[in-house]
């Protein structure tokens, strides 16, 4: 077999191509099975090519500089800002993030933490930092 005819080619071929940084399971629903699909983003991740940074999401990775691991080539609260718009999930900034463009407060925020309209219960982090989420006004 020739390797540009394998799965893990293929989907390392599209990763590469697009432009987005976060990816789904569903993206690659047209190369492949379920399982093997799950598997080849594994390997990918395994490979330092991907990381995992919720249930059926995945980022593109890079190593870092300073310590040599495999990081999210974009921090944490753009992936997720991505991952909630690929997943269809309605979102706004939080009160901390209004208050403090407002003038109301000069604390900044972290950026770890997201107003979600409607329900959502799937986590979203890497590394030990989780996002968190409050109810949009």
């Amino acid at each position: 077999m020739n390797k540009y005819e394998t799965l893990e080619y293929k989907v390392s071929a599209r990763i590469a191509r697009k432009n987005f940084a976060v990816f789904v399971r569903d993206d690659f629903e047209d190369l492949g099975g379920y399982d093997q699909i799950g598997r080849v983003l594994r390997s990918l991740a395994q490979q330092g090519k991907l990381v995992k940074i919720g249930y059926g999401l995945y980022a593109k990775a890079k190593k870092s500089p300073l310590t040599g691991d495999t990081i999210p080539i974009s921090p944490l609260p753009v992936l997720a800002k991505e991952a909630l718009q690929r997943l269809g999930v309605a979102f706004t900034a939080s009160a901390l993030e209004r208050d403090y463009n407002a003038g109301r407060t000069t604390q900044v925020p972290t950026g770890r933490q997201i107003a979600i309209k409607g329900r959502f219960n799937r986590k979203i982090g890497f590394g030990g930092a989780m996002m968190s989420y409050e109810r949009a006004p």
